[in-house]
């Protein structure tokens, strides 16, 4: 960047209002030198770790342009996308409105207490000149209200600078009164603001754990080797906690999450509760992706494309080994104990073992549907479909003990599969062929190519992964619980005093289809008792094979016949095996401890 634009003199040039709060509107002035005779600008369609097209332009409005005192006439060619008619090099001025209130991590939201946006939702990208110096400056902001965000500042008071559009979309602004902390981790300076807490809300102790996780991932990613740092100069975490909600979005030194308020560490009290954990998974997973995606990214990601779907067949290395990877640090980190986390380990292959899907589609077929299928959730998605995360945290698992068991502890670990692909790329996009490379690399010439193989095997296979016996050499003991009467009819329902029992998913194969149940019936009785609970069927079930059931659907009353196999798969429970022999137990001690 040349000194001129640093000083935001030259450049694309956005000024945000957020004045018009209680609208809950942004104004936007875009300013662009020197434009084209024919000047394209565009709103990305979709944003970058959220694979989804979102259509963004739905919420922009109002767009007008000019050249000085002179109006200069638009042409829409796309949903998206718009031409301006310019005469000479003045500069061209657009203004337009955007619609501020998705509360989720992905857009961009205002009202009188907070603001938060991406520029994806908010900066129209301006053909040809995405290389270029990006200036922005925030106008409007209230008396007492702060701004949080990882972009370059500028010389003036709220202007920030980017130095071009990928980056200038790529660090959210978080707006408002919240309460902000700061730690430090590998040399690095990270900061928490937090919107939306309740008044006992224990701010250090957030910053505690949060200081845990990122000192965990930083030993992982570049080992305890003096003067190892990160990749970025600063970190920040965004957490706006509301009643209900959760999630998050990884950007190149910064994250946005949202939480559940009730799951916030309170004062006073020591206990981790299971929502607290969950934040923490969500916290780790999140700063785990600014090495895996933000940089060590898919091929097809080297260049982002924000008009149309990126594809790419790898989600299930970027993001379902991340998932692996945000409960161990926990772990490792000291914020669980090894019982609670194989207590979600179980829960994450209870998940996958409850899906169908996972013997119609394959990991890589996941990765490659995510714009159509993860997104876009139904009735039919269990039958159909299996999560990149949840059985991709699983593969990460089976490589993982496949690596340490063949090693027998000799530095042979995903770990080091992992820096070898961070070291051997630069902190760069990487294809499949080069992690089946780092795979065969870490195993070793004997044993490398054969698990390489296997690994190519479970990405674009449908086989069940052998967890139970890998676990077990790791001294981990496997037991199958009863299956509930859910599990054992085929089906998901809802329950509520006010709907009483509603089917949500009718499973493939099971008995609950084969009797003609579909989504979206309401129980109403078993063997001509009245039913609220669907456990409360359970005495009411004959000793014969099968039961008579009323349903209703679409205000008709359905009398079918249902089987209960007793076959069923049940949630599975992982615990240490305190028999194990020495070798399963010192396995266990490294794959734990890290």
């Amino acid at each position: 960047m040349n000194s001129r634009a640093a000083r935001g003199g030259a450049g694309i040039a956005y000024r945000v209002d957020v004045a018009e709060r209680h609208a809950h509107r942004l104004r936007v002035t875009l300013t662009i030198p020197r434009p084209a005779a024919e000047q394209h600008v565009s709103l990305p369609v979709w944003i970058p770790g959220s694979y989804l097209v979102r259509e963004f332009a739905r919420h922009l409005s109002g767009l007008a342009a000019a050249q000085g005192a002179r109006a200069v006439a638009l042409r829409q060619i796309d949903k998206a996308s718009w031409v301006a008619q310019c005469r000479g090099r003045a500069a061209l001025t657009l203004t337009y409105e955007v619609h501020a209130f998705d509360p989720s991590v992905r857009c961009a939201y205002l009202d009188a207490r907070r603001g938060f946006f991406n520029g994806t939702s908010v900066f129209l990208r301006v053909q040809g000149r995405d290389h270029e110096p990006h200036r922005v400056t925030l106008a409007g902001l209230p008396a007492g209200w702060e701004v949080a965000t990882t972009m370059r500042t500028g010389t003036r008071r709220n202007e920030f600078i980017a130095a071009d559009y990928d980056e200038l979309v790529d660090h959210p602004f978080e707006l408002g009164r919240f309460w902000r902390g700061t730690f430090q981790a590998g040399g690095v300076a990270h900061e928490f603001v937090v919107a939306g807490a309740l008044p006992d809300f224990d701010g250090q102790r957030l910053l505690d754990d949060a200081q845990r996780i990122c000192v965990a991932q930083i030993a992982l990613w570049h080992g305890n080797a003096p003067g190892a740092k990160p990749p970025f100069a600063r970190y920040l975490f965004m957490l706006n906690a509301l009643d209900e909600g959760y999630g998050g979005l990884e950007h190149r030194a910064s994250t946005a999450l949202v939480a559940n308020r009730r799951d916030l560490p309170r004062a006073g009290s020591t206990e981790r509760s299971d929502g607290y954990v969950k934040l923490l998974g969500l916290v780790s997973h999140e700063y785990f992706h600014a090495w895996n995606v933000k940089r060590l990214r898919p091929s097809e990601f080297a260049h982002v494309d924000y008009t149309r779907e990126n594809y790419t067949a790898l989600l299930w290395f970027f993001e379902g080994f991340t998932s692996y990877y945000d409960d161990l640090a926990l772990l490792r980190a000291g914020l669980v104990d090894a019982p609670r986390y194989l207590r979600l380990v179980a829960t994450t292959i209870s998940g996958v073992l409850a899906a169908p899907g996972r013997k119609v589609q394959s990991l890589a077929q996941s990765s490659f549907d995510a714009w159509v299928k993860y997104y876009r959730q139904d009735e039919n998605t269990p039958n159909a479909t299996i999560s990149y995360y949840t059985l991709g945290s699983l593969v990460a698992l089976a490589l993982d003990l496949s690596l340490r068991s063949a090693g027998k502890g000799r530095g042979a670990d995903l770990d080091a599969v992992m820096r070898r692909l961070w070291q051997g790329s630069g902190g760069g996009p990487i294809g499949e062929d080069d992690i089946l490379a780092a795979v065969a690399a870490a195993a070793g010439p004997r044993r490398g190519p054969a698990l390489a193989a296997r690994l190519h095997s479970w990405v674009h296979g449908t086989d069940d992964l052998p967890l139970a016996e890998l676990l077990a050499r790791f001294g981990v003991r496997w037991h199958e619980q009863p299956p509930t009467l859910a599990q054992r009819w085929g089906l998901r329902v809802a329950e509520s005093a006010l709907t009483g029992v509603k089917v949500t998913h009718v499973l493939r194969g099971g008995a609950a289809e084969a009797a003609g149940l579909a989504a979206g019936d309401e129980l109403l009785a078993v063997e001509g008792w009245r039913l609220r609970r669907l456990e409360d069927a359970l005495p009411l079930l004959p000793a014969k094979a099968s039961a008579r059931l009323l349903a209703v659907r679409d205000q008709c009353l359905l009398e079918l016949t249902i089987a209960t196999p007793a076959g069923a798969q049940g949630a599975v429970q992982l615990g240490l095996d305190e028999s194990a022999g020495a070798a399963a137990r010192a396995l266990r001690k490294a794959w734990l401890q890290g």
